[in-house]
């Protein structure tokens, strides 16, 4: 145990953010650099080493939290970073980026403020990569099989890895023009700098990875063909296909999926373009859906110079405590403040869009809702409730629905589909196709990052069983495990 009596003398601390004013007018991460080190000694101390720790069933990866936290509180770096890589591939992309279910479930949460366990794994896996403890772990001989894995998200990435190491040659197929999936273009530049994807890409290189940009399975490669090239084929080609909303006036000019609106400010960051084709820059923006990419586009339309920023949300505010109905260690729905909500804007719940209207060039210029409420079960419009709002700049930020199959992989593998429109696939993550596997979100649908990584060590287990006939490779979750929820 770290310290016995953290949790009692010691308060939760978080990371310090930049002030407002100074952040919005870079990329830059928001966070203030090395203001984590000073104090996430005694912020691990506050791990209680619980007899039956749940943070293990808050994170599908299974991460030994109790153990890294301890050596993290004795500041032994190289000992937490081994016990951190041991169940997470990546801890520097779920350092900054997972919502932490962990901390939820943490038992301290039960009626104190959780460990801070997410700013631990960050400062641990940063010490660690300047510490140069991060080097290549390329395997010791090669099984003369070849994988090719589909999609270079987290769940492409993980799989890949794992499987080199186990010995196999892959290669990962990217359709963008660099390495990342929606790490890449889908995370805006001030929640992750790129240069952590970078890094990360090298080491894989070094270990014996072999990648392929610009170049989707589907249409530019038959997927049959690439099936008969590979001993095994990986799809994690996520849940790409955008929830839409067919409502009159959705085909104006200025009505974008967030998967066309934030590609486009990355491609600026990293030196593609000079200006966004789809700028905030002076107009009034409106955001439809309250999640996470939601709050990407107002950070992002914040930097860009948005006259105002409104954010929608069709469920009524959550609050800022935990429902009796979402008892711990289960995953709650609370109100959540974002950096990207600290910069401004405004949040309006329970409403629902009616339709958008436009100018006579057919460009959108207001948006039209109605107050929405829960009536036996179902949303219904209050009636008088109905107003409209300025929207020059409309994003739509409601989710995915599945795997794209508009590129022909799903028809030219002649892969089933669940019920759901996700690929199916059995305990081995196998697809009804010999030798194709899915992980990630084209299998369990859209989910978090923590899951993607879980599925794609789990999917690499299968793969490796399938060429070898035995695995020694971890496997934390089977393609049924959920979420620990109510």
């Amino acid at each position: 145990m770290a310290d016995p009596k953290g949790f009692l003398t010691t308060g939760r601390e978080v990371a310090e953010t930049r002030p407002v004013g100074e952040r919005v007018k870079d990329w830059n991460e928001v966070y203030v650099p090395g203001s984590l080190l000073p104090i996430i000694s005694k912020q691990a101390g506050r791990c209680m080493d619980c007899g039956i720790p749940f943070c293990h069933n808050g994170c599908p990866l299974g991460n030994l939290i109790p153990e890294w936290n301890d050596y993290a509180y004795r500041e032994d770096w190289s000992a937490a970073s081994e016990r951190l890589h041991a169940t997470n591939n990546f801890p520097e992309f779920t350092g900054r980026l997972c919502p932490a279910p962990c901390e939820s479930a943490c038992v301290l949460g039960i009626n104190q403020p959780a460990v801070t366990i997410k700013n631990v794994e960050v400062s641990i896996i940063d010490k660690a990569w300047d510490s140069g403890d991060v080097t290549p772990q390329p395997p010791e001989r090669l099984s003369g099989k070849t994988v090719a894995v589909i999609g270079s998200g987290p769940a492409g990435l993980a799989a890949a890895q794992q499987l080199t190491r186990a010995g196999h040659t892959v290669a990962v197929y990217e359709r963008a023009d660099r390495i990342g999936g929606l790490l890449r273009y889908g995370i805006p530049e001030f929640k992750m700098e790129k240069s952590h994807i970078n890094r990360r890409i090298e080491q894989m290189r070094a270990e014996g990875t072999k990648f392929r940009t610009e170049t989707e399975i589907g249409r530019d490669v038959d997927a049959a063909r690439l099936r008969r090239r590979y001993d095994a084929v990986v799809i994690a080609a996520g849940a790409t296909v955008s929830r839409d909303l067919p409502v009159p006036g959705r085909e104006l000019n200025g009505v974008h999926f967030a998967m066309e609106y934030l590609p486009l400010a990355n491609k600026v960051q990293e030196g593609d373009l000079t200006v966004s084709p789809i700028t905030a820059e002076g107009k009034h923006v409106v955001v439809i859906g309250g999640g996470d990419t939601g709050a990407d586009c107002v950070g992002t339309a914040h930097r860009q110079g948005a006259l105002s920023v409104t954010q929608l949300e069709i469920m009524p505010r959550p609050g800022e405590d935990r429902n009796a109905n979402q008892p711990w260690p289960t995953f709650p729905m609370l109100y959540k403040v974002t950096s990207a909500h600290e910069e401004g804007g405004e949040r309006v719940y329970s409403v629902s869009t009616t339709h958008f209207e436009g100018d006579d060039d057919g460009n959108v210029q207001a948006l039209h809702l109605v107050e929405v409420e829960f009536k036996d079960g179902k949303l219904e419009q209050k009636p008088g409730t109905e107003r409209k709002i300025p929207a020059q700049l409309v994003t739509l930020a409601m989710g995915f629905t599945g795997t794209d199959q508009a590129n022909g992989l799903v028809q030219q593998f002649g892969l089933e589909l669940d019920e759901r429109g996700n690929v199916a696939r059995d305990a081995d993550y196998a697809t009804n196709v010999d030798g194709v596997f899915v992980a990630g979100d084209a299998g369990r649908g859209q989910s978090l990052i923590v899951w993607a990584i879980a599925e794609g060590r789990s999917a690499a287990r299968g793969v490796d069983r399938f060429l070898t006939g035995a695995s020694a490779l971890p496997a934390p979750i089977r393609p049924t495990d959920r979420s620990l929820t109510v």
